[in-house]
C-alpha cells in the first residue's frame, strides 16, 4: 500500500508542476467566467480530441496574450482592469 502512496505523491507533484507551467490559460478563464478550471481543462481536451488538436493553436495564443499583458499594461491598469 506504500507504493500506492507514493504513486499517488509524484502523480500529484507532477500535476501541480504542469498545472504552475502550464501558462496558467484555464486559471485565468475560469477566474474570468467564474467556471471551476479543472472543468475547462476537461473541455479543453474533449475539444482537442475531437478537432484532432486544433484548440491547441487557441490555447497558444491566450497563452502569449496573457504573458504579453503583463509586460505591455502598467500595473495598476493591470490591477483595475483585472477587477
Amino acid at each position: 500500500m506504500s507504493s500506492l502512496s507514493n504513486i499517488e505523491d509524484l502523480f500529484d507533484h507532477n500535476r501541480h508542476v504542469l498545472e504552475k507551467s502550464a501558462f496558467g490559460v484555464c486559471q485565468q478563464l475560469g477566474e474570468w467566467m467564474r467556471i471551476d478550471p479543472a472543468r475547462i481543462r476537461l473541455y479543453f481536451i474533449y475539444a482537442s480530441f475531437i478537432t484532432f488538436g486544433s484548440p491547441l493553436v487557441i490555447y497558444l495564443v491566450i497563452a502569449f496574450w496573457l504573458n504579453i499583458k503583463k509586460y505591455i499594461l502598467p500595473s495598476g491598469v493591470r490591477r483595475v482592469l483585472s477587477d
